[in-house]
């Protein structure tokens, strides 16, 4: 694994998400209600537009422009419009700092019932 400094955890708000570049994409660093800490594609698999401009809801987020929701856990969508997947990366907190592996994305869960 490749792990890259990603984002201070103290400049991370108490429940939300914050957009940086590694390796020249963007990225969305997520914390949710629970305390934990994610790392997603930053752009909905939907509508082509920034996730972490949305609203973190337990371990959920959701796009600001239709409402998409995905699995900060998994990036499966869990609400509509959006139906594919997107991408989680690994994630590590060391000496304070979130540190990312963009790399190595997990592998997507299906959630089918």
């Amino acid at each position: 694994m490749s792990f890259q400094p990603a984002i201070d955890l103290a400049d991370l708000p108490e429940v939300g998400a914050v957009q940086v570049q590694l390796d020249g994409q963007p990225v969305a660093v997520v914390r949710a209600q629970d305390g934990s800490v994610h790392a997603i594609d930053d752009v909905c698999s939907h509508a082509n537009v920034s996730l972490s401009e949305g609203e973190v809801d337990d371990c959920t987020i959701e796009c600001w422009l239709h409402g998409s929701r995905f699995d900060l856990r998994t990036g499966e969508p869990t609400g509509l419009p959006a139906t594919a997947p997107i991408a989680v990366f690994p994630v590590t907190i060391q000496d304070g700092t979130v540190l990312v592996d963009v790399t190595a994305p997990l592998p997507a869960t299906s959630k089918e019932h």
